[in-house]
């Protein structure tokens, strides 16, 4: 039976190490009614992305019953919570792009419903269920596909105030020293999930990149975001972007061709607070970044509706990647 379900991998991340929790009693609720659980140990990795695989949990995810410890506040937190059940039905059916290949013929699609055989290699299925516990309570939760995360919301955990029962369950398990010496050794007084609130603010665009080569091809679009979501398009959809809520991106990578030989990735790195004021300042409901490739592909322009758009840092690389209409 178990087979026959979606099988996928539970994750714990933090922004940071020193906001590490530990849970005390999990649940991952399922539509199927399947037992679900959390890895064992504590959170880790970085927003959005534990970096750590356990055993395959079996079943629809479609909410969580979590009591949690956040040692750099002394607290106890519970969440118990349901996600949007339409939006899981509809995401974990989906399979994602993630590479091209020549034995395939068929376009690319930005998803499917029915894998082909032949397809396995090329649209990932859903496989893991991310949580993110920033401070003050504040639970974020993703589906990834591989090349491509979503985030499924943004949820409020409660303060346990009777918490000597969970304390003595936890320290005694997990927590070999006292209580008193982990207040003291890990306490962050200024602890705030503003931060990582303000990374899901979205505004309505899509990525322009275009070259002023008039043998300019553009083939793939990796985009990562600040709010731990993830973009991953190839042909056809490059070629006509769709203008959609996108939160701020951290990261656009894309590769190009001007011909035999000339094969190219560029990397264009954002700071959040600088490209989000300038989004706020120049919010239109129609917005472009827009990557513009030098003619002789050594660098480019980065704008945000025809302005320019500072950047952290901005490369071009040549790559031997081979894509289906690359140049032979």
């Amino acid at each position: 039976m178990k087979k026959e379900l979606p099988e996928f991998h539970v994750q714990m991340s933090h922004p940071e190490n020193k906001y590490r929790i530990e849970p005390v009693y999990d649940r991952i609720k399922t539509l199927e009614g399947t037992r679900a659980s959390f890895p064992y140990g504590g959170s880790s990795g970085e927003w959005g992305e534990s970096r750590k695989v356990w055993t395959a949990q079996h079943g629809t995810p479609i909410g969580a019953d979590i009591t949690y410890y956040a040692k750099y506040e002394d607290t106890f937190y519970h969440l118990n919570v349901d996600f949007p059940i339409d939006t899981i039905k509809d995401w974990t059916k989906r399979f994602y792009p993630n590479i091209e290949i020549k034995e395939n013929h068929d376009e690319l699609q930005e998803y499917i419903y029915d894998r082909k055989p032949l397809q396995r290699r090329v649209y990932d299925e859903f496989s893991d269920l991310i949580f993110g516990f920033a401070p003050k309570g504040m639970v974020v939760v993703w589906l990834s596909f591989s090349g491509t995360q979503k985030e499924v919301g943004r949820y409020q955990a409660e303060v346990v105030k009777d918490d000597q029962a969970l304390a003595a369950k936890l320290f005694s398990r997990t927590i070999t020293v006292p209580r008193e010496q982990i207040r003291i050794e890990n306490a962050v007084p200024d602890a705030n999930p503003e931060k990582w609130d303000n990374y899901r603010i979205k505004y309505f665009w899509k990525p322009e990149i275009t070259s002023e080569n008039k043998n300019f091809r553009l083939f793939w679009v990796l985009t990562e975001y600040f709010n731990a979501e993830f973009e991953n398009k190839l042909r056809p959809m490059v070629l006509h972007p769709k203008k959609e809520k996108r939160a701020i991106p951290s990261l656009i990578t894309f590769f190009w061709e001007t011909g035999k030989g000339e094969k190219f990735e560029g990397r264009a790195f954002f700071n959040w607070e600088k490209t989000n004021q300038q989004f706020k300042n120049e919010d239109n409901g129609d917005n472009e970044i827009q990557i513009k490739i030098e003619e002789n592909n050594s660098d480019f322009q980065v704008m945000l509706n025809g302005k320019p758009l500072e950047t952290v840092n901005k490369r071009v690389f040549t790559t031997d990647r081979e894509f289906k209409e690359s140049y032979r």
